[in-house]
């Protein structure tokens, strides 16, 4: 089967940085990325746009620290670049690199809503791209009602769900592995980091070599080592229960008439064995190549 995966004329890409005051300083970006953002400044590669309110967190994870921050600033900056999917990830690192030196200048928090953290303001941004370099977040929930035998993972529990949050930066599906035992959180963000990777790496050649195109139809197979091993995608919709909880997964589009917006990564049709059977079969080797 094909997956049809879309390609947007443009991407916007969002960073928060707080402000405690709306006073503004001189900011000096340096390094590799500043001539980049420099000319970028003021177009729709690089906006920033003052707030005169505080920003209201939604799905962030914030440490004790931050939120008291977070309750003493009064303004925020909205950092955004909107750029075709083939000028990615360049624009977005130029774009990061910038929320970086205000967030630093201003001592503010640089958040990104996207993946649902904070970012140390005093890091540089990395040189060269790497998925592992805090562009992913993950959701980790349990199934409502999931009984899970403690640290078990021989044992019946199939509650866990874990969804990444940010491969939409980059025009892709979020990836989520669902009906996995608890026990196997680790094993099971490893797997999907690697695919995540994957993904991430041949959707950005693709676009960089088709910069006109508009889709993308990739196999629902995805061979990973060690061989015969690989994953399977399935396109689906995360079913919400009514204590906002996640139920469990809803199989569709069954074709490429329609975008997948979440692809949901299982064993080969070839396996025979559990779901976590399979998660174990692939850690020893995956996790010495893991990329992101």
């Amino acid at each position: 089967m094909k997956i049809v995966l879309p390609l947007p004329v443009t991407l916007t890409s969002l960073f928060i940085v707080t402000l405690i005051d709306g006073g503004f300083v001189p900011w000096r970006l340096t390094g590799p990325y500043r001539k980049a953002a420099m000319a970028a400044l003021g177009t729709p590669r690089l906006r920033l746009i003052h707030h005169p309110t505080p920003w209201q967190p939604t799905a962030v994870t914030l440490t004790p620290d931050e939120r008291h921050l977070l309750r003493r600033s009064r303004h925020h900056l909205a950092v955004s670049t909107t750029v075709p999917p083939h000028e990615l990830p360049a624009a977005v690192q130029a774009a990061r690199a910038a929320a970086r030196a205000l967030a630093h200048a201003y001592e503010g928090l640089l958040i990104d809503p996207l993946t649902g953290s904070t970012l140390p303001a005093q890091d540089p941004e990395p040189v060269t791209f790497h998925l592992s370099d805090d562009w992913l977040g993950w959701d980790v929930q349990t199934h409502d009602g999931a009984t899970c035998p403690p640290w078990d993972p021989t044992g019946t529990c199939d509650g866990l769900t874990i969804t990444s949050r940010g491969l939409r930066r980059f025009a892709l599906p979020e990836i989520t592995l669902d009906g996995a035992a608890c026990a196997h959180t680790l094993c099971a963000t490893n797997l999907l980091r690697t695919v995540a990777a994957r993904l991430v790496s041949d959707h950005l050649a693709f676009a960089a070599a088709h910069p006109e195109a508009r889709r993308r139809a990739i196999d629902d197979h995805l061979p990973l080592p060690p061989a015969p091993l690989g994953v399977r995608l399935t396109p689906c919709v995360p079913a919400l229960s009514p204590t906002n909880g996640i139920s469990r997964l809803r199989v569709g589009p069954a074709d490429d008439t329609a975008p997948a917006t979440y692809l949901r990564i299982g064993p080969p049709a070839a396996f025979t064995g559990s779901l976590n059977d399979w998660l174990c079969a692939t850690q020893a080797p995956v996790r010495a190549t893991i990329a992101a």
